[in-house]
């Protein structure tokens, strides 16, 4: 073997956790991989003999190489166009996929993603790599230009944010799924009072329909059920899913998908709902393994 081979080798020991970082960093399946590939040609580039963690040292590059990336996108979209959700990692109902669990390890539902979407790039990648991946800040400090103790101000900021929003559901899936099941059964019927009895009286709803459509949050429960009723009449075919390692599902129209959907169950009530409309999007994502 070569010293390229085993590089190589080396580096793939360490591919899913890069993905993981840049998945949590990016929020976007094909970006987190075009960053774990930048990150391989790096090291190519590297005398990798002199780098004593070599794992630590990727996950810097990694943090590097999605905070330019962040930071670049931000800068494009002069102005918000809405609501823009992180892609859905999609699983069947009963189980995820060995590849799905080690990239959402850590539970990072679709929720608690569309609150780092709200973060500043530095606080993002600090709160990311310090709280989700433990690595000290004073490895932390260099990559976004300040002090050790300025990162952990960073990250301190996130983490605040984060505990203000109802972003982690309740760890029981069985649960989980009596709720969406009860939810789907009252907007089906047409049964406003019941929709209200799982809908949490702040509940929030997010629309992502692209750049393209009206994305749109709407909040309270009310408004909520009046939604949900709205959809039971399209026609839509439910197929139950994990979304994100939480209860949700996708819907189909004409056998072609319409959304994909997590829930956020809190309390026993909807906290949280979060649906991907955005036609191109859902073009891009696998599905097969619901059929």
């Amino acid at each position: 073997m070569d010293e390229q081979e085993w590089l190589a080798e080396r580096f793939d020991e360490h591919r899913s956790h890069l993905r993981a970082v840049a998945y949590r960093m990016l929020g976007s399946l094909s970006e987190a991989d075009d960053a774990v590939q930048e990150a391989w040609v790096r090291l190519s580039r590297t005398d990798a003999s002199a780098v004593e963690n070599l794992g630590g040292w990727l996950t810097t590059v990694v943090g590097r190489v999605s905070l330019n990336m962040l930071r670049a996108r931000k800068a494009r979209r002069e102005e918000p166009f809405g609501v823009h959700l992180p892609d859905p990692i999609v699983d069947r109902a009963d189980g995820m996929s060995p590849e799905h669990e080690a990239l959402l390890a850590d539970s990072v539902g679709l929720a608690l993603l569309v609150v780092l979407e709200t973060l500043s790039p530095p606080e993002r990648l600090s709160f990311v790599l310090h709280d989700m991946f433990a690595v000290p800040f004073d490895q932390i400090a260099p990559i976004v230009d300040r002090s050790p103790e300025a990162a952990r101000q960073l990250a301190s900021r996130a983490r605040r944010r984060l505990q203000g929003e109802n972003a982690v559901p309740d760890a029981d899936l069985t649960a989980q799924r009596e709720v969406a099941d009860a939810f789907l059964a009252a907007a089906r019927e047409g049964d406003f009072d019941a929709l209200l009895e799982v809908l949490d009286p702040d509940v929030v709803l997010r629309q992502d329909f692209g750049v393209e459509g009206e994305s749109k949050i709407v909040r309270g429960a009310r408004l909520v059920a009046g939604q949900a009723l709205f959809y039971s009449r399209l026609g839509l075919e439910y197929r139950p899913a994990l979304v994100n390692g939480a209860v949700g599902g996708v819907a189909l129209r004409d056998g072609e998908p319409f959304s994909v959907g997590a829930i956020t169950v809190r309390g026993g009530k909807i906290v949280e709902m979060d649906f991907l409309n955005d036609p191109e999007r859902l073009r891009r994502l696998d599905l097969t393994i619901l059929e």
